[in-house]
Protein backbone atom coordinates (compact mmCIF):
# COMPACT_ATOMS: atom_id res chain seq x y z
CA UNK A 1 0.00 0.00 0.00
CA UNK A 2 1.25 3.53 -0.71
CA UNK A 3 3.29 5.12 2.02
CA UNK A 4 1.06 7.57 4.76
CA UNK A 5 0.91 11.05 4.34
CA UNK A 6 2.92 12.75 7.37
CA UNK A 7 -0.81 14.47 8.48
CA UNK A 8 -2.00 10.84 8.12
CA UNK A 9 1.23 9.35 10.19
CA UNK A 10 0.16 11.58 13.23
CA UNK A 11 -3.66 11.19 13.43
CA UNK A 12 -2.79 7.50 13.35
CA UNK A 13 -0.13 7.69 16.15
CA UNK A 14 -2.46 9.58 17.90
CA UNK A 15 -5.37 6.95 17.24
CA UNK A 16 -3.27 3.91 18.34
CA UNK A 17 -1.97 5.88 21.80
CA UNK A 18 -5.27 6.00 22.30
CA UNK A 19 -6.57 2.57 22.14
CA UNK A 20 -4.04 1.40 25.00
CA UNK A 21 -4.21 4.42 26.52
CA UNK A 22 -6.97 5.53 29.11
CA UNK A 23 -10.38 6.04 27.65
CA UNK A 24 -11.44 9.89 28.23
CA UNK A 25 -7.82 10.03 25.49
CA UNK A 26 -9.52 7.85 23.34
CA UNK A 27 -12.98 10.05 23.45
CA UNK A 28 -11.05 12.98 22.53
CA UNK A 29 -10.14 11.56 19.32
CA UNK A 30 -13.91 10.69 18.30
CA UNK A 31 -15.53 14.10 19.55
CA UNK A 32 -16.81 15.73 22.61
CA UNK A 33 -20.90 15.13 23.79
CA UNK A 34 -22.87 15.40 27.28
CA UNK A 35 -25.40 12.86 27.27
CA UNK A 36 -26.27 12.31 31.75
CA UNK A 37 -27.56 8.92 31.63
CA UNK A 38 -28.23 6.11 35.50
CA UNK A 39 -25.30 3.84 34.09
CA UNK A 40 -22.42 3.05 36.86
CA UNK A 41 -19.22 4.82 37.21
CA UNK A 42 -17.12 2.15 35.21
CA UNK A 43 -19.80 2.10 32.45
CA UNK A 44 -19.86 5.47 31.99
CA UNK A 45 -16.60 6.11 29.23
CA UNK A 46 -17.71 2.99 27.68
CA UNK A 47 -21.39 3.97 27.03
CA UNK A 48 -20.16 7.85 26.06
CA UNK A 49 -17.44 5.80 23.44
CA UNK A 50 -20.12 3.85 22.26
CA UNK A 51 -22.16 7.38 21.52
CA UNK A 52 -19.39 8.68 20.32
CA UNK A 53 -18.66 5.81 17.43
CA UNK A 54 -22.39 5.84 16.70
CA UNK A 55 -22.18 9.84 15.80
CA UNK A 56 -19.03 8.65 13.47
CA UNK A 57 -21.10 5.79 11.77
CA UNK A 58 -18.40 3.57 13.42
CA UNK A 59 -20.62 0.75 14.07
CA UNK A 60 -18.43 -2.43 14.92
CA UNK A 61 -16.61 -0.06 17.13
CA UNK A 62 -19.87 1.10 18.80
CA UNK A 63 -21.07 -2.22 19.54
CA UNK A 64 -18.01 -3.47 21.10
CA UNK A 65 -18.04 -0.33 23.34
CA UNK A 66 -21.35 -0.96 24.36
CA UNK A 67 -20.81 -4.34 24.92
CA UNK A 68 -18.29 -3.73 27.62
CA UNK A 69 -20.70 -0.63 29.28
CA UNK A 70 -22.94 -4.11 29.53
CA UNK A 71 -20.28 -6.11 31.44
CA UNK A 72 -19.07 -3.62 33.34
CA UNK A 73 -23.03 -2.50 34.45
CA UNK A 74 -25.25 -6.07 32.93
CA UNK A 75 -28.33 -3.62 34.00
CA UNK A 76 -27.46 -0.66 32.37
CA UNK A 77 -30.76 -0.15 29.79
CA UNK A 78 -29.19 2.39 27.33
CA UNK A 79 -26.14 0.20 27.21
CA UNK A 80 -28.29 -2.10 24.76
CA UNK A 81 -30.65 0.79 23.49
CA UNK A 82 -27.24 1.66 22.32
CA UNK A 83 -25.87 -1.73 20.96
CA UNK A 84 -29.46 -2.21 19.12
CA UNK A 85 -28.62 0.97 17.41
CA UNK A 86 -26.07 -0.02 15.50
CA UNK A 87 -28.16 -2.59 13.89
CA UNK A 88 -30.06 0.99 12.26
CA UNK A 89 -28.05 2.74 9.59
CA UNK A 90 -30.30 5.88 8.80
CA UNK A 91 -28.77 7.48 5.56
CA UNK A 92 -27.51 4.28 3.93
CA UNK A 93 -31.23 3.06 4.28
CA UNK A 94 -30.13 -0.18 6.07
CA UNK A 95 -31.84 -1.97 8.62
CA UNK A 96 -31.38 -5.96 10.33
CA UNK A 97 -34.28 -5.91 12.84
CA UNK A 98 -33.52 -9.63 13.94
CA UNK A 99 -30.16 -8.80 14.92
CA UNK A 100 -31.13 -5.19 17.20
CA UNK A 101 -34.02 -7.55 18.64
CA UNK A 102 -31.51 -10.48 20.02
CA UNK A 103 -29.90 -7.56 21.56
CA UNK A 104 -32.85 -5.94 23.05
CA UNK A 105 -33.89 -9.82 24.46
CA UNK A 106 -30.82 -9.90 26.14
CA UNK A 107 -32.17 -6.84 28.23
CA UNK A 108 -35.63 -8.50 28.94
CA UNK A 109 -38.28 -10.36 26.53
CA UNK A 110 -40.94 -8.03 26.22
CA UNK A 111 -41.57 -4.41 25.88
CA UNK A 112 -42.96 -3.58 29.42
CA UNK A 113 -39.77 -5.45 30.60
CA UNK A 114 -37.21 -3.65 29.15
CA UNK A 115 -38.88 -0.44 29.96
CA UNK A 116 -38.50 -1.14 33.67
CA UNK A 117 -34.95 -1.40 33.51
CA UNK A 118 -34.66 2.45 32.94
CA UNK A 119 -34.61 3.88 36.15
CA UNK A 120 -35.72 7.39 34.66
CA UNK A 121 -38.58 8.83 32.67
CA UNK A 122 -36.28 10.24 30.14
CA UNK A 123 -34.27 7.09 29.39
CA UNK A 124 -37.73 4.73 29.41
CA UNK A 125 -38.57 7.18 26.29
CA UNK A 126 -35.10 6.78 24.88
CA UNK A 127 -35.85 2.79 25.20
CA UNK A 128 -39.55 3.39 23.88
CA UNK A 129 -38.16 5.37 20.60
CA UNK A 130 -36.12 2.21 20.08
CA UNK A 131 -39.13 -0.29 20.22
CA UNK A 132 -41.01 1.86 17.99
CA UNK A 133 -37.94 1.93 15.21
CA UNK A 134 -38.13 -2.17 15.35
CA UNK A 135 -41.69 -2.82 15.21
CA UNK A 136 -42.54 -3.39 19.03
CA UNK A 137 -45.19 -1.10 19.92
CA UNK A 138 -48.74 -1.28 19.31
CA UNK A 139 -48.50 1.40 16.32
CA UNK A 140 -45.53 0.06 14.71
CA UNK A 141 -46.43 -3.71 14.90
CA UNK A 142 -46.78 -5.19 11.24
CA UNK A 143 -45.36 -2.06 9.59
CA UNK A 144 -42.86 -1.66 6.88
CA UNK A 145 -39.28 -0.50 7.36
CA UNK A 146 -40.57 2.63 5.96
CA UNK A 147 -43.40 3.26 7.83
CA UNK A 148 -41.24 2.04 10.82
CA UNK A 149 -38.89 5.20 9.93
CA UNK A 150 -41.09 7.71 9.81
CA UNK A 151 -43.18 6.45 12.87
CA UNK A 152 -39.40 6.78 14.31
CA UNK A 153 -39.15 10.21 13.40
CA UNK A 154 -42.17 11.33 15.07
CA UNK A 155 -40.97 9.50 18.46
CA UNK A 156 -37.89 11.36 18.63
CA UNK A 157 -39.53 14.42 17.66
CA UNK A 158 -41.64 14.05 21.08
CA UNK A 159 -38.41 13.21 22.67
CA UNK A 160 -36.59 16.36 21.20
CA UNK A 161 -39.61 18.71 22.02
CA UNK A 162 -39.51 17.43 25.75
CA UNK A 163 -35.95 17.60 26.53
CA UNK A 164 -35.09 20.98 24.66
CA UNK A 165 -31.54 21.20 26.33
CA UNK A 166 -30.63 17.29 25.69
CA UNK A 167 -28.40 17.53 22.31
CA UNK A 168 -28.19 13.91 21.75
CA UNK A 169 -32.21 14.13 21.83
CA UNK A 170 -31.74 16.94 19.27
CA UNK A 171 -29.08 14.81 17.45
CA UNK A 172 -30.60 11.81 17.12
CA UNK A 173 -33.69 13.55 16.24
CA UNK A 174 -31.98 15.25 13.19
CA UNK A 175 -30.90 11.73 12.06
CA UNK A 176 -34.24 10.43 12.02
CA UNK A 177 -35.41 13.00 9.38
CA UNK A 178 -32.76 12.50 7.46
CA UNK A 179 -33.99 8.33 7.58
CA UNK A 180 -37.06 8.88 6.11
CA UNK A 181 -35.97 10.37 2.60
CA UNK A 182 -36.75 7.05 1.46
CA UNK A 183 -37.12 8.65 -2.24
CA UNK A 184 -33.89 10.11 -2.66
CA UNK A 185 -32.44 13.27 -1.53
CA UNK A 186 -35.35 16.20 -1.43
CA UNK A 187 -34.43 19.57 0.21
CA UNK A 188 -37.14 19.75 2.40
CA UNK A 189 -35.81 16.81 4.57
CA UNK A 190 -32.77 17.55 4.43
CA UNK A 191 -32.98 21.76 5.31
CA UNK A 192 -35.56 20.33 8.54
CA UNK A 193 -32.36 18.06 9.60
CA UNK A 194 -30.42 21.10 9.55
CA UNK A 195 -32.33 23.50 11.27
CA UNK A 196 -32.31 21.05 14.58
CA UNK A 197 -28.38 20.17 13.83
CA UNK A 198 -27.49 24.52 13.39
CA UNK A 199 -28.97 24.74 17.37
CA UNK A 200 -26.59 21.78 18.60
CA UNK A 201 -23.61 22.93 16.41
CA UNK A 202 -23.72 26.52 18.20
CA UNK A 203 -23.63 25.01 21.46
CA UNK A 204 -20.85 22.77 20.90
CA UNK A 205 -18.70 22.95 17.72
CA UNK A 206 -16.79 19.03 18.94
CA UNK A 207 -20.26 17.49 18.78
CA UNK A 208 -19.46 14.80 16.01
CA UNK A 209 -23.40 14.50 15.40
CA UNK A 210 -23.43 17.43 14.52
CA UNK A 211 -20.69 17.96 12.68
CA UNK A 212 -21.61 14.69 10.50
CA UNK A 213 -25.25 15.27 9.88
CA UNK A 214 -24.68 18.73 8.99
CA UNK A 215 -22.35 17.65 6.05
CA UNK A 216 -25.14 15.06 5.09
CA UNK A 217 -28.00 17.48 5.02
CA UNK A 218 -25.71 20.09 2.44
CA UNK A 219 -23.83 17.60 0.46
CA UNK A 220 -25.06 19.32 -2.77
CA UNK A 221 -23.71 22.00 -4.78
CA UNK A 222 -26.31 24.37 -3.73
CA UNK A 223 -26.47 23.82 -0.03
CA UNK A 224 -22.85 23.34 0.30
CA UNK A 225 -21.21 25.91 0.82
CA UNK A 226 -23.08 26.25 4.36
CA UNK A 227 -21.35 22.92 5.32
CA UNK A 228 -17.86 23.95 4.36
CA UNK A 229 -17.38 25.13 8.44
CA UNK A 230 -18.44 21.52 9.32
CA UNK A 231 -15.69 19.96 6.72
CA UNK A 232 -13.37 22.00 7.44
CA UNK A 233 -13.16 20.47 11.10
CA UNK A 234 -14.85 17.32 11.69
CA UNK A 235 -11.22 15.47 10.54
CA UNK A 236 -10.25 17.36 13.43
CA UNK A 237 -12.98 16.35 16.31
CA UNK A 238 -12.55 12.88 15.15
CA UNK A 239 -9.27 11.67 14.14
CA UNK A 240 -9.23 8.12 15.36
CA UNK A 241 -12.64 7.97 12.90
CA UNK A 242 -12.09 7.26 9.46
CA UNK A 243 -15.70 8.01 8.04
CA UNK A 244 -14.95 11.24 9.85
CA UNK A 245 -12.01 11.64 7.79
CA UNK A 246 -13.72 10.48 5.23
CA UNK A 247 -16.92 12.69 5.59
CA UNK A 248 -15.68 16.09 5.12
CA UNK A 249 -15.24 15.08 1.37
CA UNK A 250 -18.63 14.81 0.34
CA UNK A 251 -18.67 19.24 1.26
CA UNK A 252 -15.51 18.65 -1.21
CA UNK A 253 -16.36 17.00 -4.09
CA UNK A 254 -19.79 18.85 -3.98
CA UNK A 255 -17.71 22.29 -4.00
CA UNK A 256 -14.95 21.03 -6.96
CA UNK A 257 -12.16 20.94 -4.13
CA UNK A 258 -10.18 17.81 -5.24
CA UNK A 259 -7.04 18.62 -2.75
CA UNK A 260 -9.32 18.24 -0.28
CA UNK A 261 -11.19 15.42 -1.81
CA UNK A 262 -7.82 13.70 -2.14
CA UNK A 263 -6.06 14.12 1.29
CA UNK A 264 -9.16 13.17 3.61
CA UNK A 265 -9.71 10.20 1.70
CA UNK A 266 -5.87 9.03 1.93
CA UNK A 267 -6.31 9.58 5.59
CA UNK A 268 -9.85 7.85 5.92
CA UNK A 269 -8.41 4.99 3.84
CA UNK A 270 -5.26 4.92 5.97
CA UNK A 271 -7.07 5.37 9.40
CA UNK A 272 -9.59 2.54 8.83
CA UNK A 273 -6.90 -0.22 7.35
CA UNK A 274 -4.53 0.47 10.51
CA UNK A 275 -7.66 -0.38 12.73
CA UNK A 276 -8.67 -3.35 10.75
CA UNK A 277 -5.04 -4.81 10.59
CA UNK A 278 -5.45 -4.16 14.69
CA UNK A 279 -8.44 -5.93 13.94
CA UNK A 280 -7.14 -8.86 12.54
CA UNK A 281 -9.02 -8.23 9.43
CA UNK A 282 -7.54 -7.69 5.52
CA UNK A 283 -7.15 -3.99 4.42
CA UNK A 284 -9.94 -2.29 2.61
CA UNK A 285 -8.87 -1.78 -1.02
CA UNK A 286 -11.84 -1.90 -2.89
CA UNK A 287 -14.24 0.55 -0.92
CA UNK A 288 -15.53 3.68 -0.52
CA UNK A 289 -12.87 5.41 0.51
CA UNK A 290 -10.74 4.33 -2.20
CA UNK A 291 -13.37 5.24 -4.85
CA UNK A 292 -13.77 8.15 -3.69
CA UNK A 293 -9.91 8.94 -3.59
CA UNK A 294 -9.16 7.30 -7.56
CA UNK A 295 -12.20 10.06 -8.11
CA UNK A 296 -10.28 12.67 -6.84
CA UNK A 297 -7.29 11.75 -8.55
CA UNK A 298 -8.72 11.87 -11.95
CA UNK A 299 -9.86 15.02 -11.39
CA UNK A 300 -6.53 16.48 -10.08
CA UNK A 301 -5.00 14.86 -13.51
CA UNK A 302 -3.16 12.43 -11.84
CA UNK A 303 -4.13 9.41 -13.71
CA UNK A 304 -0.94 6.96 -12.61
CA UNK A 305 -1.95 7.60 -9.32
CA UNK A 306 -5.40 6.77 -10.01
CA UNK A 307 -4.25 3.52 -12.08
CA UNK A 308 -2.45 2.38 -8.93
CA UNK A 309 -5.71 2.12 -6.59
CA UNK A 310 -7.18 0.59 -9.34
CA UNK A 311 -4.46 -1.94 -9.88
CA UNK A 312 -4.41 -2.81 -5.94
CA UNK A 313 -7.87 -2.87 -5.81
CA UNK A 314 -7.89 -5.42 -8.92
CA UNK A 315 -5.61 -7.32 -7.20
CA UNK A 316 -8.05 -8.30 -4.64
CA UNK A 317 -10.59 -9.14 -7.34
CA UNK A 318 -8.62 -11.91 -8.16
CA UNK A 319 -8.45 -13.11 -4.42
CA UNK A 320 -12.03 -13.98 -3.03
CA UNK A 321 -13.52 -10.59 -3.75
CA UNK A 322 -16.72 -9.75 -1.49
CA UNK A 323 -19.51 -8.56 -3.14
CA UNK A 324 -19.00 -4.97 -2.07
CA UNK A 325 -15.15 -5.25 -3.29
CA UNK A 326 -16.71 -6.27 -6.84
CA UNK A 327 -19.27 -3.44 -7.04
CA UNK A 328 -16.83 -0.93 -5.66
CA UNK A 329 -14.54 -2.46 -8.77
CA UNK A 330 -16.31 -1.97 -11.23
CA UNK A 331 -17.21 1.41 -10.51
CA UNK A 332 -13.51 2.21 -10.17
CA UNK A 333 -12.80 0.49 -13.87
CA UNK A 334 -15.79 2.59 -14.98
CA UNK A 335 -14.75 5.65 -13.86
CA UNK A 336 -10.89 5.37 -14.89
CA UNK A 337 -12.14 4.73 -18.61
CA UNK A 338 -14.32 7.05 -18.92
CA UNK A 339 -12.75 9.68 -17.27
CA UNK A 340 -9.59 9.19 -18.94
CA UNK A 341 -10.78 7.90 -22.36
CA UNK A 342 -8.54 5.46 -22.07
CA UNK A 343 -10.23 2.94 -23.75
CA UNK A 344 -8.17 0.11 -23.96
CA UNK A 345 -7.64 -0.10 -20.51
CA UNK A 346 -10.89 -2.15 -19.97
CA UNK A 347 -8.81 -4.94 -21.34
CA UNK A 348 -5.65 -4.25 -18.91
CA UNK A 349 -8.75 -4.74 -15.85
CA UNK A 350 -10.92 -7.85 -17.15
CA UNK A 351 -11.44 -9.60 -14.48
CA UNK A 352 -11.85 -13.14 -14.43
CA UNK A 353 -15.00 -15.29 -15.32
CA UNK A 354 -15.28 -16.65 -11.75
CA UNK A 355 -15.50 -13.09 -10.77
CA UNK A 356 -19.24 -12.68 -12.82
CA UNK A 357 -18.34 -9.12 -13.31
CA UNK A 358 -21.08 -8.99 -15.79
CA UNK A 359 -23.61 -8.93 -13.02
CA UNK A 360 -22.56 -5.60 -12.39
CA UNK A 361 -23.92 -2.90 -14.66
CA UNK A 362 -20.99 -0.74 -14.57
CA UNK A 363 -18.49 -3.34 -15.99
CA UNK A 364 -20.63 -4.08 -18.48
CA UNK A 365 -21.59 -0.85 -19.58
CA UNK A 366 -17.70 0.36 -19.56
CA UNK A 367 -17.26 -2.68 -21.96
CA UNK A 368 -19.47 -1.72 -24.32
CA UNK A 369 -18.61 2.00 -24.01
CA UNK A 370 -15.29 1.32 -24.69
CA UNK A 371 -16.28 -1.17 -27.58
CA UNK A 372 -18.47 1.49 -29.72
CA UNK A 373 -15.54 4.17 -29.53
CA UNK A 374 -12.84 1.66 -30.50
CA UNK A 375 -15.16 1.00 -33.22
CA UNK A 376 -16.49 -3.13 -32.15
CA UNK A 377 -20.06 -2.35 -32.60
CA UNK A 378 -20.60 -6.42 -32.57
CA UNK A 379 -19.13 -6.73 -28.59
CA UNK A 380 -20.59 -3.29 -28.02
CA UNK A 381 -24.10 -4.40 -28.67
CA UNK A 382 -23.22 -7.82 -27.28
CA UNK A 383 -23.11 -6.07 -24.11
CA UNK A 384 -25.74 -4.04 -24.46
CA UNK A 385 -28.10 -6.96 -24.72
CA UNK A 386 -26.41 -8.14 -21.02
CA UNK A 387 -27.60 -5.10 -19.82
CA UNK A 388 -30.80 -5.54 -21.17
CA UNK A 389 -30.87 -9.11 -19.57
CA UNK A 390 -30.85 -7.18 -15.87
CA UNK A 391 -33.77 -7.78 -13.49
CA UNK A 392 -33.97 -4.47 -11.71
CA UNK A 393 -35.15 -1.72 -14.17
CA UNK A 394 -34.26 1.37 -12.61
CA UNK A 395 -33.70 4.87 -13.98
CA UNK A 396 -30.28 4.55 -14.02
CA UNK A 397 -30.28 1.55 -16.08
CA UNK A 398 -32.61 3.02 -18.30
CA UNK A 399 -30.09 6.12 -18.56
CA UNK A 400 -27.14 4.05 -19.21
CA UNK A 401 -28.82 2.12 -22.31
CA UNK A 402 -29.95 4.82 -23.90
CA UNK A 403 -26.69 6.68 -23.90
CA UNK A 404 -25.15 3.32 -25.60
CA UNK A 405 -27.99 3.81 -28.20
CA UNK A 406 -27.16 7.06 -28.40
CA UNK A 407 -23.42 6.23 -29.10
CA UNK A 408 -24.38 3.61 -31.55
CA UNK A 409 -26.63 5.79 -33.30
CA UNK A 410 -23.99 8.38 -34.03
CA UNK A 411 -21.68 5.75 -34.49
CA UNK A 412 -24.22 4.41 -37.58
CA UNK A 413 -24.80 8.46 -38.62
CA UNK A 414 -28.16 8.80 -37.65
CA UNK A 415 -27.72 11.78 -35.91
CA UNK A 416 -31.51 12.47 -35.16
CA UNK A 417 -31.77 9.30 -33.08
CA UNK A 418 -28.72 9.34 -31.34
CA UNK A 419 -29.99 13.09 -30.04
CA UNK A 420 -33.11 11.86 -29.49
CA UNK A 421 -32.22 9.30 -26.94
CA UNK A 422 -28.95 11.14 -25.25
CA UNK A 423 -32.26 14.18 -24.79
CA UNK A 424 -34.18 11.32 -23.07
CA UNK A 425 -31.64 10.33 -20.89
CA UNK A 426 -30.65 13.65 -20.00
CA UNK A 427 -34.04 14.24 -19.09
CA UNK A 428 -34.35 11.35 -16.63
CA UNK A 429 -31.19 12.13 -15.09
CA UNK A 430 -32.26 16.14 -14.70
CA UNK A 431 -35.87 14.35 -12.81
CA UNK A 432 -33.94 12.17 -10.28
CA UNK A 433 -32.81 12.98 -6.50
CA UNK A 434 -29.42 14.46 -6.95
CA UNK A 435 -26.89 11.75 -5.27
CA UNK A 436 -24.13 12.74 -3.31
CA UNK A 437 -20.23 11.88 -4.15
CA UNK A 438 -18.53 10.91 -7.40
CA UNK A 439 -20.99 11.08 -10.19
CA UNK A 440 -24.02 8.33 -9.70
CA UNK A 441 -24.76 7.58 -13.45
CA UNK A 442 -20.86 6.64 -14.95
CA UNK A 443 -20.92 8.46 -17.79
CA UNK A 444 -23.28 11.72 -16.58
CA UNK A 445 -25.74 12.54 -19.63
CA UNK A 446 -25.36 15.90 -20.03
CA UNK A 447 -21.72 15.69 -20.54
CA UNK A 448 -22.31 12.77 -22.82
CA UNK A 449 -24.54 15.45 -25.03
CA UNK A 450 -21.81 17.71 -25.01
CA UNK A 451 -18.80 15.05 -26.36
CA UNK A 452 -22.19 14.11 -29.04
CA UNK A 453 -22.44 17.98 -30.09
CA UNK A 454 -18.70 18.45 -30.03
CA UNK A 455 -18.36 15.47 -32.83
CA UNK A 456 -21.14 16.94 -34.59
CA UNK A 457 -19.39 20.36 -34.71
CA UNK A 458 -21.94 22.46 -32.87
CA UNK A 459 -19.73 23.90 -30.33
CA UNK A 460 -22.65 26.50 -29.09
CA UNK A 461 -24.65 23.72 -27.59
CA UNK A 462 -21.59 21.20 -26.59
CA UNK A 463 -20.90 24.47 -24.35
CA UNK A 464 -24.14 24.93 -23.22
CA UNK A 465 -24.70 21.36 -22.32
CA UNK A 466 -21.36 21.29 -20.53
CA UNK A 467 -22.26 24.53 -18.44
CA UNK A 468 -25.52 22.71 -17.41
CA UNK A 469 -23.40 19.29 -16.10
CA UNK A 470 -21.02 21.86 -13.97
CA UNK A 471 -23.96 22.84 -11.91
CA UNK A 472 -24.43 19.02 -11.15
CA UNK A 473 -20.68 18.28 -10.92
CA UNK A 474 -18.80 21.69 -10.02
CA UNK A 475 -15.05 21.69 -11.37
CA UNK A 476 -15.38 17.86 -13.29
CA UNK A 477 -12.95 18.07 -15.03
CA UNK A 478 -13.95 15.93 -18.47
CA UNK A 479 -16.98 18.35 -18.09
CA UNK A 480 -14.65 21.60 -17.93
CA UNK A 481 -12.12 20.22 -20.22
CA UNK A 482 -15.44 19.31 -23.20
CA UNK A 483 -16.31 23.61 -21.89
CA UNK A 484 -13.07 24.85 -22.59
CA UNK A 485 -12.77 22.95 -25.74
CA UNK A 486 -16.26 23.99 -26.80
CA UNK A 487 -15.57 27.56 -26.01
CA UNK A 488 -12.97 27.78 -27.75
CA UNK A 489 -13.89 26.64 -31.28
CA UNK A 490 -17.44 28.53 -30.83
CA UNK A 491 -14.94 31.72 -31.19
CA UNK A 492 -15.87 32.78 -27.25
CA UNK A 493 -12.39 33.31 -25.81
CA UNK A 494 -12.68 34.93 -22.72
CA UNK A 495 -15.03 31.78 -21.59
CA UNK A 496 -12.41 29.24 -23.09
CA UNK A 497 -9.39 30.96 -21.53
CA UNK A 498 -10.87 30.97 -17.91
CA UNK A 499 -12.19 27.55 -18.12
CA UNK A 500 -8.19 26.47 -18.77
CA UNK A 501 -7.58 28.86 -16.33
CA UNK A 502 -9.49 26.88 -14.18
CA UNK A 503 -8.35 23.54 -15.17
CA UNK A 504 -4.54 25.00 -14.71
CA UNK A 505 -5.50 25.75 -10.80
CA UNK A 506 -6.94 22.26 -10.56
CA UNK A 507 -4.13 20.35 -12.57
CA UNK A 508 -1.17 21.89 -10.30
CA UNK A 509 -0.21 18.21 -9.34
CA UNK A 510 -1.36 16.81 -12.71
CA UNK A 511 0.55 14.39 -14.79
CA UNK A 512 2.47 16.53 -17.37
CA UNK A 513 0.91 14.14 -20.43
CA UNK A 514 -3.20 14.49 -20.01
CA UNK A 515 -5.07 15.29 -22.69
CA UNK A 516 -5.49 19.13 -22.57
CA UNK A 517 -3.02 19.67 -20.05
CA UNK A 518 -0.80 21.91 -22.35
CA UNK A 519 -3.42 23.85 -23.32
CA UNK A 520 -4.58 24.67 -19.26
CA UNK A 521 -0.37 25.69 -18.84
CA UNK A 522 -1.15 27.88 -21.94
CA UNK A 523 -3.82 29.66 -20.39
CA UNK A 524 -1.49 31.33 -17.46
Amino acid sequence: MKSFSVASVTLLVLWMFSISGPLHAQDKLLGSIDFPNSGSKKAQPLFIQGVLYLHNFEYDDAARAFKKAQVADPDFALAYWGEAKTHNHPIWMQQDRDAAMAILNRLGPTVEVRLAKAPTEREKEYLLTLETLYGNTEASKGKSKEERDDLYREAMRRLYEKYPGDDEAATFYALSILGTAHEGRDFTTYMQSASVLEKVWDKNKKHPGAAHYLIHSYDDPIHAPLGLPMAKVYAEIAPAASHAQHMTSHIFVAMGMWDDVVRANEVARDVQNTRFVELGRREVVCGHYTYWLEYGYLQQGRFEEAANVLDTCFDRINDNPSNSERWHFSKMRARYVLDTQAWDAVNKWKAPEEAAMDDYEAYVFTDAFAAIHTGDLDHAKMKIQRLHEFEKKEDELTILDLELQALVALHEGNEENALAAISKATEIEGNMPYEFGPPHIVKPSQELLGDMFMTLMKYDAAADAYKEQLKQTPKRTSSLLGYARACQEAGRMDDAKEAYEQLAEIWHLADSGIPGYKDAIMSQ
